[in-house]
């Protein structure tokens, strides 16, 4: 909503006095009730944007000249259907996710404990959890400060649970991210927990352990550099 009106305005019409109002597609001015824009101010539901129904037909098909987040290549787009990021192709929008996303969609229970356990044990650190903005692709647990990730491989690293292409594209996706780290000086080290069928805390705490392992030996080595 546009509003065409002051404060003052507004504070001394009554409810149904008639207020002014811009519309978005003519931006010309028209007249609402106090008690519409209320409502409208309560629940947001971008009800008063239009003078008349031939200006909100208008600004539906109305094609305006936009840039695609992801690739830069400028492209034409419904003006109603224009959002903070626009992408000019479905695989634009699916690289732009993929990079920008902090958080991985399924968790499993061993890695929200470890995030859990890790926080506790080690609150002087920044530690990252299943979040792609370092490498491109999800680092289970990272901590910047160490340069140091892990990755935590379940039996569909190793073996063709799904089928051989499915092995072969899981592998894949794992050595890319480990030439990844490599080249921005990341030690990534494989945590096999393939073995572990079933969550128990007690089963976790041998692979929680070889994790303060390392992060305690790397901690220890950088302090004697």
């Amino acid at each position: 909503m546009k509003t065409n009106y002051t404060e003052s305005e507004f504070d001394t019409a009554t409810s149904t006095s008639l207020l002014s109002c811009f519309c978005y597609n003519c931006n010309t001015s028209f007249n609402v009730m106090k008690k519409n824009i209320m409502q409208e101010l309560k629940y947001k539901r971008g009800r008063i944007k239009f003078c008349s129904k031939n200006c909100y037909d208008l600004y539906q098909t109305k094609q305006i000249l936009v840039i695609c987040t992801n690739c830069g290549t400028e492209f034409t787009k419904i003006s109603s259907n224009i959002k903070s990021n626009n992408f000019c192709s479905k695989s634009c929008a699916a690289k732009y996710n993929n990079t920008h996303k902090t958080k991985g969609n399924r968790r499993s229970k061993l890695e929200k404990y470890f995030e859990t356990e890790l926080i506790k044990l080690y609150p002087e650190f920044e530690i990252h959890f299943n979040r792609k903005d370092t490498i491109n692709s999800e680092l289970d647990i990272y901590i910047p400060s160490l340069k140091l990730a892990f990755e935590l491989n379940g039996i569909f690293h190793y073996e063709p649970i799904y089928g051989q292409d499915k092995l072969n594209q899981i592998q894949n996706n794992d050595n890319r991210k480990f030439q990844a780290c490599l080249k921005q000086g990341i030690e990534l080290c494989i945590i096999d927990i393939s073995h572990q069928k079933y969550f128990k805390e007690n089963t976790s705490k041998k692979y929680l352990n070889i994790i303060i392992t390392i992060i305690n030996n790397k901690s220890m080595n950088l302090l004697n550099i």
